[in-house]
């Protein structure tokens, strides 16, 4: 029984069965659109016959000779027209021509002479919804000018049986028309709608299961338009997801080697750089002038090796957002990033312009990583080019979001770079960097609400800007009490 029940729901659910049942209910409705109508009209026919017949048998009636009949070929006449009583009026002469031996009491009047459409649909359902039992008188106009009008009494039963059986009848027909139709609806769905459809979905699932087989790739062959164009579209997306996973295989397969590479290549340059550091105090004047120049160069191949080990992570830990006062904040990315204070011929200072209480809601320690790395991208743009000057990280409110700036007096980005911020090994905004440091800001930006952006840049400097949520200082305040 229950799989009975199931197999019944997945019918409904599915497009022929829900079509089936709706080509049911739409024929049905027209069908009652018809039937009432059909009822009312059947309904005055059967009335109108009884009073034609009923004019013959007056008609039999008056030319017998005085009149007169036996009252068994009387009963013969009024049962032959299905009435009890015949009243024919002529030159405003009402004359009863044929009636039952007993007294009949009527319960109704209908007169066909002036019933029109609804009347007739009304006296109808009247008809079928009244109590039996019921006598009534019709009156309607002779045919062949036999009178100014004929009236009848009788019965309504044999009248309501009719209808009743009409009414069947009609009802019958109506559900073998919503079945033939409903049958060749579906038969024709199924072959132009559905049939295409489960070919749609059966690819899909093959490819769903193995990606990398073509096999299961569709092959547009609708003749339906609509069909054919999802095909079409199912077809290139097949071709594309299929070339997309390879190409990310091979750059997965291609990042654990180089994830490798960088480590075994930072350790090697580790020690180059240990090395390296002996020749800064060298009394020979070429070692001197090269020297610092092999220490720069291995300090930026370790940091390339290192953020590229670190952006090989892909599982960054998700935020946990808290109230942050930027002001100690910047602080830390102070310490973090100009370790040695700053200062000097060519060596940028920093400056922690950030007004006190104010606050962002984001994770600290992805915030720390986001304007250490852009500060430290602001060093070493403004130590490659000779510069002396100031990082500078300032903050101001805008509506609901706080905006970090973070600027230097650098000689601005690159073309390059500005062509590909924020993209991997791309968007480099120093010469020989990997852009690491931007794409990693980014992502952690966006993963704690916000956004970084380029604000300007110009060959007297840049500016990157950060959007973060705003904190409200009382927060701000119940969270240090904590």
């Amino acid at each position: 029984m229950r799989g009975a029940g199931t197999a019944r729901m997945s019918l409904l659910r599915s497009i022929s069965g829900r079509l089936l049942l709706l080509t049911l209910i739409f024929v049905m409705l027209a069908e009652v659109l018809i039937f009432v109508p059909s009822v009312a009209r059947y309904r005055e026919s059967y009335l109108m016959e009884r009073l034609e017949r009923a004019q013959i048998a007056s008609l039999a009636l008056l030319a017998t000779p005085d009149d007169m009949v036996k009252p068994e070929l009387e009963a013969e006449l009024l049962r032959t027209a299905g009435v009890l009583n015949i009243v024919l009026r002529r030159d405003s002469i009402r004359e009863l021509i044929l009636a039952a031996p007993a007294p009949l009491a009527l319960d109704a009047t209908f007169d066909l002479r002036t019933a029109g459409p609804w009347t007739l649909v009304r006296d109808a359902f009247a008809c079928l919804l009244a109590p039996p039992g019921r006598m009534v008188r019709v009156i309607g106009e002779p045919v062949q000018g036999g009178g100014v009008a004929i009236e009848v009494i009788l019965p309504e039963a044999p009248l309501k049986e009719a209808m009743l059986a009409y009414g069947l009848r009609i009802l019958v027909l109506s559900l073998i028309i919503s079945a033939v139709t409903a049958v060749l609806i579906a038969l024709a769905l199924q072959r132009f709608l559905v049939g295409p459809m489960t070919r749609v979905i059966d690819s899909m699932q093959a490819f769903a299961e193995d990606p990398e087989d073509p096999e299961g790739d569709i092959a547009p062959r609708s003749s339906i338009a609509e069909v054919a164009a999802a095909e079409r579209a199912l077809a290139r997306l097949q071709t594309d997801l299929r070339a997309a996973l390879r190409q990310r295989a091979r750059l997965a397969a291609l990042g654990e080697a180089l994830a490798k590479v960088s480590h075994d290549l930072r350790n090697l340059l580790s020690t180059a750089q240990l090395l390296a550091d002996s020749l800064d105090g060298s009394a020979d004047p070429r070692v001197a002038r090269v020297g610092p120049k092999i220490i720069r160069s291995l300090d930026r191949a370790v940091s390339l090796c290192a953020s590229t080990l670190d952006y090989g992570k892909v599982e960054e830990p998700q935020p946990v957002r808290r109230t942050v006062a930027l002001r100690a904040l910047v602080e830390e990315v102070g310490d973090t990033v100009f370790p040695d204070g700053g200062g000097g011929p060519g060596r940028p200072i920093f400056v922690n312009a950030a007004p006190e209480g104010l606050a962002v809601g984001a994770d600290p320690d992805h915030l720390l990583r986001i304007l250490a790395n852009l500060a430290r991208n602001a060093r070493q743009a403004m130590e490659g080019a000779g510069r002396g000057g100031a990082v500078r990280i300032d903050a101001r409110p805008e509506g609901e979001r706080v905006v970090i700036a973070v600027s230097d007096e650098g000689p601005g980005l690159p073309d390059q770079a500005k062509a590909h911020l924020f993209t991997p090994f791309k968007g480099g905004a120093t010469r020989g960097g990997a852009g690491l440091g931007l794409a990693i800001a980014a992502e952690l930006a966006r993963a704690n609400g916000g956004e970084a952006t380029l604000g300007l840049s110009t060959t007297e400097g840049t500016v990157f800007e950060v959007r973060l949520p705003a904190a409200s200082a009382a927060a701000l305040g119940q969270e240090s009490a904590a």
